[in-house]
């Protein structure tokens, strides 16, 4: 598949402005409107990449010291999600899986069973991944496509059921988050909520960042907030003076300037986005259609950004003293964002519900994670991924951990 190949090598911000450049133009948009808002999109994907790149470039050095500085012995290597991206890739069902996974979402257009139009072709690979992960465990190569088929079709469920709180919390009208990891702990997050919601006390606790800024003056602002955390989570990693306000203030970037990328990514959407509800709705009448888009549009949320920081050391004390887990959290300590953005509309932007939810989703999380280290180790050397020296196995706690792919995984091996 060189041609699929060529155009997932050009990365999101060429392949998604190509995309909505000829999504622009099929939709009735002027030639030089629909390119104006691919290369906004793009510029738009460009600003996130870089904040989210901050966020990882200073993060993860935090979290590996913070492994180092408290001793923590594991023996199995949280890669991260470009190791396992590049494993879904690589592996028999990555060479298929855009084609599968757009004539599943062109089907349930059709029968109308979906109203998202999911655009984010990029985040195909984790439906890729959970189908390397079946055909490793089962053997057959029809089985891993059809799980990846599966994953997709409840990734556009999950991502019609949550559009209008994510529009609503986030701002963005017309879009839905079709995202592989995202969407898959909304199903936790939903009868969690409802269960806080019968414990007295706590569910009387309400610390949105709304009203934490309203307590705080100051320092509840979410760019002093994100300051106030990555102090925090320097000191816990034992650094200077110097390396703890260093990280503050780009935790304080992060949360100031992700925002403000989103909003310029909406931007050059919109246009598109209208055109294409327009154009849908004179051919289906009566049917609302949805923008499927990385949720990355969602991560740069104070509650979300505040709820990833503080379940960071959460995170490694759970590694600690949860029975029966193995891995050693690290390379995906900084996409917690995408692990918990998709919570926070739930919970109404409640940071410290977002919390709770967070530690069972972790705590669950890591014992799958250890559960599939095996199959994801085995997969990793299918596709030719060379293992990290030391590492007795690998896995992560971003798609590792994903609860959707272990469920249709131990699904899967009922056709064994």
């Amino acid at each position: 598949m060189p041609v699929i190949q060529f155009i997932l090598d050009l990365g999101a911000s060429v392949m998604l402005p190509l995309i909505i450049f000829v999504m622009g133009i099929a939709f009735g948009l002027k030639a030089g409107r629909a390119f104006r808002a691919g290369v906004t999109i793009g510029v738009g994907f460009v600003g996130i990449g870089l904040v989210i790149g901050l966020l990882t470039g200073s993060l993860g050095p935090a979290a590996q010291a913070m492994v180092e500085r408290f001793g923590i012995q594991l023996n199995v290597l949280d890669v991260g999600w470009p190791a396992a991206a590049a494993i879904a890739f690589a592996s028999q069902v990555g060479a298929v899986v855009i084609p599968v996974g757009l004539l599943v979402n062109l089907v349930m257009l059709l029968t109308r069973t979906t109203q998202t139009l999911n655009i984010d072709l990029w985040n195909f690979w984790h439906f890729a991944f959970t189908g390397a992960l079946v055909t490793e465990a089962t053997g057959k190569l029809w089985l891993g496509v059809a799980a990846a088929a599966v994953n997709a079709a409840i990734i556009l469920k999950l991502a019609d059921w949550t559009a209008k709180p994510i529009q609503e919390f986030y701002g963005v009208p017309g879009i839905s988050l079709p995202h592989g990891l995202s969407a898959a702990y909304v199903p936790i997050a939903i009868p969690l909520n409802a269960l806080i919601d019968r414990i007295p006390v706590v569910r009387d606790i309400d610390l949105d960042t709304a009203k934490i800024q309203q307590r705080l003056g100051v320092f509840g602002d979410p760019m002093m907030l994100g300051l106030l955390l990555g102090i925090a989570l320097g000191l816990l990693a034992g650094y200077s003076v110097q390396e703890t306000l260093q990280l503050g203030v780009s935790m304080a970037a992060v949360m100031l300037l992700m925002p403000r990328m989103v909003r310029l990514l909406m931007e050059g959407l919109m246009p598109v986005s209208e055109a294409a509800r327009e154009y849908l709705r004179r051919r289906f009448q009566g049917r609302e259609f949805y923008i499927g888009l990385d949720s990355a549009v969602a991560v740069g949320h104070p509650a979300s950004i505040a709820t990833a920081l503080i379940l960071v050391p959460v995170t490694l004390l759970l590694a600690v003293i949860v029975p029966g887990n193995r891995l050693l959290p690290f390379g995906d300590l900084a996409t917690i964002p995408f692990v918990v953005c998709m919570i926070a509309p739930i919970v109404r932007g409640n940071v410290f519900r977002s919390v709770l939810i967070g530690m069972v989703a972790i705590t669950v999380g890591l014992l799958m994670s250890t559960s599939v280290a095996s199959l994801h180790t085995a997969a990793a050397i299918a596709a030719q991924f060379d293992i990290p020296a030391g590492a007795a196995e690998i896995s992560s706690i971003g798609d590792g951990a994903n609860p959707l792919t272990w469920v249709l995984l131990q699904l899967s091996r009922l056709f064994q």
